[in-house]
């Protein structure tokens, strides 16, 4: 490669990282806890996940969802999600009259409410948000855009940086001399673990552009289907009403049904939509599957019950069946715990490089201050 043209890629790796470190920085740590986001909170809120006895028959969800609206005024239900575990609690999500969204994990045998807690008040709630938008708003959303963006480059402009030469010096890139002073092992520890590390960064940032630009996700179906239009996840609802529903057994309906179309073992959700356009979506998480995020989805009318469509996992688009796959691509959660903990390794280690880079930037400044 031009000599020229390598150290200006070097002079845009090194300035296009200390602008973006700190951001980094918070990214990485925060993603990193994210991995882990299922058992942590478990560990630290087992009564949010599990009862402490199983019995024989659950109640009915209307039931449950009746004395929840009642002693917490829920004046608008928008979640309902049963779990194939028969130890996993029945999560409801729903709005009190104070306009506050509050989550709801309930015993299913005895109704009774477990815990519960404001949604933007969770912890990883909030680490999700310090992850997605440096708990900012749209704003901190553009910060973290343009950041993944520039890490993307840096992890190119980092492995042109660290390709050697000639063959011979190889060896000399792939390990890291401990032996040597503390300025030596910080720059073979940034290069040599970045590249170690390059393949799996890359793909964790470009899945992360997908929530930060809505090219990069049109961009998917456009490889995938072949037109940049997302397909349309809601169902209008034929019942133009806002009648009450008076069925005591709707929801609870509406489960067995999805149950009797859907024979897998799976996590059922059911979202009610907060307009009166649209119809009520369940989807159920094929837990049979060895991949994560294998859902189908049944769509029924939020005021009869009656069934309007289903959409199976089979007949979703090419690009749909790849968007579902982003997260737990991203997660690391595509093939469970081996690939959870390489992705949290990854973390880390990106949680040190803009540390790291920021001592090989000093120590070459107060190199040339001597020399000067």
């Amino acid at each position: 490669m031009n000599k020229t043209l390598k150290k200006n890629i070097g002079l845009l790796h090194l300035w296009l990282g200390l602008a973006s470190g700190l951001i980094v920085f918070i990214v990485a740590l925060s993603g990193s806890l994210l991995v882990f986001e299922e058992e942590l909170d478990e560990f630290f809120n087992p009564e949010f996940y599990k009862v402490t006895e199983v019995k024989n028959e659950k109640l009915s969800v209307d039931l449950i969802v009746s004395k929840i609206q009642k002693e917490y005024h829920i004046t608008k239900i928008e979640r309902i999600h049963t779990f194939h575990d028969r130890e996993r609690t029945l999560i409801i999500t729903g709005t009190d009259s104070n306009k506050k969204d509050l989550i709801f994990a309930v015993n299913p045998y005895t109704g009774k409410v477990q815990t519960s807690i404001a949604e933007k008040s969770r912890f990883f709630s909030v680490v999700l948000d310090l992850h997605r938008h440096l708990i900012l708003g749209e704003f901190g959303k553009a910060v973290t855009g343009i950041s993944c963006l520039i890490f993307v480059f840096m992890l190119l402009s980092g492995l042109i940086l660290w390709w050697p030469k000639k063959l011979k010096n190889l060896k000399q890139r792939l390990t890291v001399k401990w032996s040597a002073s503390f300025k030596r092992i910080n720059w073979d520890f940034h290069s040599t673990f970045g590249f170690y590390t390059f393949l799996v960064l890359l793909i964790i940032s470009l899945t992360g552009l997908t929530w930060s630009y809505k090219w990069f996700e049109s961009g998917i179906y456009l490889l995938a289907d072949g037109t940049t239009k997302k397909p349309s996840a809601k169902v209008e609802n034929p019942t133009k009403t806002d009648a009450k529903i008076n069925d005591t057994f709707f929801y609870q309906k509406i489960f067995s049904k999805t149950d009797s179309i859907y024979k897998f073992k799976g996590d059922t959700q059911i979202r009610i939509p907060s307009d009166t356009i649209n119809s009520l979506m369940v989807i159920k998480l094929n837990t049979e599957k060895s991949i994560p995020n294998i859902s189908s989805m049944a769509y029924f009318d939020k005021y009869t019950g009656k069934i309007i469509k289903t959409k199976p996992y089979e007949s979703f688009s090419n690009g749909d069946k790849i968007r579902r796959l982003i997260y737990p691509i991203h997660t690391g959660s595509i093939y469970g715990y081996p690939t959870k903990i390489l992705a949290f390794l990854v973390c880390l280690f990106a949680v040190t490089l803009p540390i790291t880079g920021l001592l090989i930037w000093t120590g070459r400044k107060k190199k040339k201050h001597k020399q000067a």
